[in-house]
């Protein structure tokens, strides 16, 4: 029997999420740090840093933004629709181009069919221009006078275009400059495994969803059959009978969780992570700000279930209607969420704004938990280059006025520079 604290350090460990970097980022972090997550998903909201960049801070700490484009640049990273729109490794690829074709069921790529299916002459003129002239961007195209961007159904028709051939495969994201997609053919982006595919040597359909499951186990660190199927928006939801064969094979191991109604499964890869949690030996230290897109937080049934902790994205929610806020952050202190603010990072006048700040369940915070997320509201505020944090609102009594004092302590005692991330 493994508990449920025990539960969510062996969850925290498989994410990074366990403990504090014990060094300075290198470049070489940010693919690894994709390749253990498995997906990175890409939002593009950016009241604080864009949600990609901010998951990626949360376990590297201090870093260049410009080394996830870069990772994308080199091809160490790629685009595709998974559990979302997602970076992901390289070594997936095939995988990934496989289950789109053959198995995924993503709006996404639901819209691309449908317009290959009435617009292919557009489309093949697209792609011969794209040829002829190399790789371009939907600004690149003069936008129609009087439409505006946003939804699917917003865009101008090239836009629609090359998310169409990008969903289907035929063009891949090169690069992005300033942020947006950079498109090219994908003869010229992977042509390997172009040729894979073509010499009948990439995965099927069933055996990329067969991958997967394993993977989101892996990538969970510990999960029940019906989370599996989320990580990578697999069809059907899965039941505990359907991972009989990877019990039976040793691909993974089943357990039974203090509190959970139903068994819990841990990869094969992460038995030592397993022996440590039950010996009490994975010790949760780390305290960071987390994205609304977090993999720790996109599934909320899963969320409430390991931390006991109800999580909505508002930002899509009309403001009336909002409980905590636009762009929420769940704080995870020491091995549990212990709350959530509404941030802004105010660029031009280096503020990091708490607009509000709420705790998580009755009990208050203790003088340790206090001084943890001081210390993490300054470092993340120093990495936005907004380095006064202003803490506008706090639902819990008394909290305010203490975290504000350990702010200014962390503040004070921070270095006046950032620390220097290695190449």
């Amino acid at each position: 029997m493994i508990t449920q604290q025990q539960a969510r350090n062996l969850h925290l460990a498989a994410q990074g999420l366990l403990q504090a970097p014990a060094r300075a980022a290198k470049r070489s972090d940010v693919a690894a740090s994709v390749q253990r997550m498995g997906l990175l998903q890409i939002d593009t909201i950016h009241v604080v840093a864009r949600s990609p960049y901010l998951v990626l801070f949360s376990r590297l700490g201090h870093y260049p933004r410009q080394w996830l484009e870069d990772a994308l640049a080199q091809g160490q990273l790629f685009e595709t629709w998974a559990h979302e729109a997602c970076f992901a490794p390289a070594s997936d690829l095939l995988h990934h181009r496989a289950y789109n074709r053959d198995g995924r069921k993503h709006w996404g790529l639901g819209k691309a069919e449908a317009l290959h299916a009435t617009q292919r002459p557009h489309l093949d003129k697209l792609l011969a221009h794209i040829a002829a002239n190399g790789p371009v961007k939907s600004s690149d195209f003069e936008r129609p006078e009087g439409s505006k961007g946003g939804a699917w159904w917003a865009w101008k028709d090239e836009k629609r275009w090359l998310e169409t051939l990008f969903g289907r495969g035929e063009l891949m994201v090169r690069q992005r400059d300033k942020f947006h997609r950079v498109y090219d053919l994908t003869s010229r982006v992977a042509p390997e495994a172009l040729l894979a595919e073509q010499g009948g040597h990439a995965p099927t359909g069933v055996q990329a969803h067969q991958q997967f499951i394993t993977q989101s186990i892996a990538a969970l660190g510990i999960c029940q059959a019906r989370w599996v199927n989320d990580y990578y928006r697999l069809k059907p939801r899965l039941k505990d009978a359907d991972l009989d064969a990877l019990v039976a094979d040793g691909t993974v191991v089943r357990v039974d969780v203090e509190g959970w109604d139903a068994p819990g499964y841990v990869h094969s890869a992460h038995a030592a992570l397993l022996k440590k949690a039950l010996k009490g030996q994975l010790l949760a230290s780390h305290t960071s700000l987390l994205s609304p897109f977090d993999p720790v937080v996109w599934d909320r049934e899963r969320a409430s279930t390991l931390f006991d902790f109800d999580y909505r994205l508002e930002c899509y929610t009309p403001e009336p209607k909002r409980v905590y806020g636009y762009f929420v952050l769940p704080i995870l202190c020491q091995g549990e969420l212990i709350g959530r603010l509404d941030a802004k990072a105010h660029r031009s006048e280096g503020v990091f704004e708490v607009k509000a700040l709420h705790c998580q369940g009755p009990r208050p915070w203790s003088e340790l938990q206090i001084k943890a997320v001081a210390q993490a509201l300054v470092e993340c505020a120093q990495w936005h280059d907004t380095p006064t944090v202003n803490i506008s609102q706090c639902r819990a009594k008394g909290l305010k006025l203490a975290l504000q004092r350990a702010v200014k302590m962390a503040s004070v005692q921070a270095s006046p520079s950032l620390p220097q991330s290695a190449a």
